[in-house]
């Protein structure tokens, strides 16, 4: 298929599923309220405008309904701030009286507007962060993830290190729960030595001091977990400083939301990734085609997971035939996940989190000059989190 027709298949499928629906909406409520929060200003606002893009395209791919019922999206942003999250989350369900809010981009954020979100009656479905604490023991009824656990994509970087025979390793990441969990994640997977374990202030944008170490050390490799515009300047910064001939791996690092600054300084450097703008299954390559058409750039997994998000909200609405009060049967519709992701392989694990499949990913410039991350190889296949078992919701 073309792109053009591809994008007509994705809307056609999806409206139709939605006119199917349309009976439900006189059975519930007038409308679903939802409340977009994303960290939208400051370096990595990129992410959240990926993310808040996302969804807001599979909106109008359904007509601007879900489940049937008018939409009504109420988007804020987070800064980046866990005060300012907690205070807006509340605000979102006791003032805009939101049936579900999707976010945030960040972890430090979700753990602050878990609480408020959902002991305020409101469903979280977080599209991006997904901390090992909310995976495992602290597991919540009412907390879905479209994304993946935070060590997962991670994990697949540790496992390519691991094949690859690399003995000697440097890690890198923002001092922060993401940036635990992804080190943590890296090294569940990595058997060999880890020669030095950097943890960064969040927002760094100055590396100089920790590329010095990496020089002094000549690792095999190094590892970094570096998002937005952290990554942006890391990469640079790694090429001038001549280190390009120790392997670079990353997660969040080298993706669709920092290429269009690193240009040629992120292409070959790999990635791990649920998602890559070029998986060939014929729902990826329409959301492609009408993202790019929309908003001019490539989307990354930020955006295809809360667009995901998006179709799960559908799906449980459906499910529930319109009626948000039912807050059991739209639980039951979230975990049953009865939508067809652009991920493809995709299913609600027994803590919220998703089991699907991972990929090696390697940043590549397209021949219409756009850069974008690309699949390598699979690494994982169904592939649930190792904390699901510390979760005790049936």
């Amino acid at each position: 298929m073309t792109p053009i027709r591809n994008a007509s298949f994705l809307a056609t499928a999806l409206m139709g599923a939605t006119l199917l629906a349309g009976p439900a909406a006189a059975q519930g409520a007038e409308k679903v309220r939802v409340g977009l929060m994303f960290t939208l200003s400051g370096p990595s606002a990129v992410l959240g405008e990926q993310g808040r893009d996302g969804f807001l395209l599979a909106l109008d791919t359904l007509g601007k309904k879900l489940g049937g019922l008018d939409a009504e999206v109420v988007t804020v942003d987070d800064e980046l701030k866990p005060d300012v999250a907690t205070n807006k989350a509340r605000e979102l369900v006791k003032r805009d009286r939101v049936d579900f809010v999707v976010g945030p981009t960040f972890s430090n954020v979700l753990r602050a507007v878990v609480r408020p979100v959902t002991e305020g009656g409101a469903f979280l479905i977080s599209p991006n962060a997904g901390t090992s604490n909310y995976a495992g023991a602290e597991c919540n009824p009412n907390l879905f993830v479209s994304s993946y656990q935070n060590d997962q994509v991670h994990e697949v970087l540790g496992k390519y290190a691991q094949n690859k025979g690399y003995k000697r390793l440097v890690l890198l990441a923002p001092n922060y729960q993401a940036g635990k969990d992804s080190l943590a994640g890296f090294k569940h997977s990595y058997k060999g030595e880890v020669v030095n374990e950097m943890f960064t202030p969040l927002g760094q944008l100055d590396f100089s001091a920790e590329l010095a170490q990496i020089s002094a050390a000549q690792p095999d490799a190094v590892f970094a977990f570096m998002p937005g515009g952290m990554g942006v300047n890391l990469v640079r910064q790694y090429r001038q400083a001549g280190l390009s001939t120790i392997p670079f791996l990353s997660a969040f690092t080298v993706d669709e939301s920092t290429l269009p600054a690193q240009k040629d300084a992120a292409v070959g450097y790999y990635g791990g990734a649920n998602w890559a703008p070029n998986l060939d299954n014929p729902q990826s390559k329409a959301f492609v085609a009408a993202y790019e058409k929309k908003y001019g750039s490539v989307p990354g997994t930020y955006a295809m997971q809360a667009y995901d998000a998006a179709l799960m909200i559908d799906a449980a609405v459906k499910r529930a035939k319109g009626d948000l009060k039912d807050k059991d049967a739209i639980r039951a519709g979230l975990k049953a996940a009865e939508f067809t992701s652009l991920r493809g392989a995709f299913k609600i694990g027994n803590n919220h989190y998703p089991i699907q499949d991972f990929y090696l990913v390697k940043a590549a410039k397209r021949p219409d000059g756009k850069y974008e991350t690309q699949i390598a190889e699979k690494i994982f296949s169904n592939y649930q989190d190792n904390y699901a078992a510390e979760c005790k919701m049936k």
